[in-house]
């Protein structure tokens, strides 16, 4: 796996017309994913830890990972098509049977916000972040007084 895949963080999240620019990369490549405006300010709450007064959906979902002893082990951004960016959530679930492996295909901004409330790795394949033009021009600097998270 450690070749084909590229580690990256949210490097910032900025209102955008249609919702909100998620701001994802490392120290060589920032790229952009919208997001609904709603999941926009549910990953911000995540990466500030905001504590919420009620459980939110992918609150409810980690919730129940836990609950049959489920965990996330990774997030993979997979692939581009027609604009759309897709991506897999990477499960692991251990028990007295054995350990299984399993792969869901999901909205990144569905696995970028589980694996931010819970502190997984994310991950872009190496094909697609080889692909995708560098942003980080767009990335505002805090320093400067820019936003880098959508206001609640």
């Amino acid at each position: 796996m450690a070749n084909d895949v590229v580690p990256v963080k949210i490097r910032g999240i900025l209102p955008a017309n249609s919702g909100c620019a998620l701001f994802i990369g490392n120290d060589e490549k920032v790229f952009v994913i919208q997001v609904e405006q709603s999941m926009g300010v549910v990953i911000g709450m995540a990466l500030r830890g905001t504590p919420k007064d009620r459980p939110l959906t992918h609150d409810l979902m980690a919730h129940v990972f836990q609950g049959f002893g489920i965990q996330l082990e990774r997030v993979v951004i997979t692939n581009l098509k027609n604009s759309t960016y897709f991506a897999r959530l990477i499960l692991r679930q251990q028990n007295e049977l054995g350990t299984k492996l399993v792969e869901l295909d999901a909205r990144p901004s569905d696995c970028l916000a589980l694996a931010t409330a819970l502190k997984r790795p994310v991950y872009v394949s190496r094909s697609l972040f080889v692909e995708l033009e560098d942003m980080s021009e767009h990335l505002p600097d805090p320093d400067d007084g820019g936003s880098i998270e959508p206001e609640t």
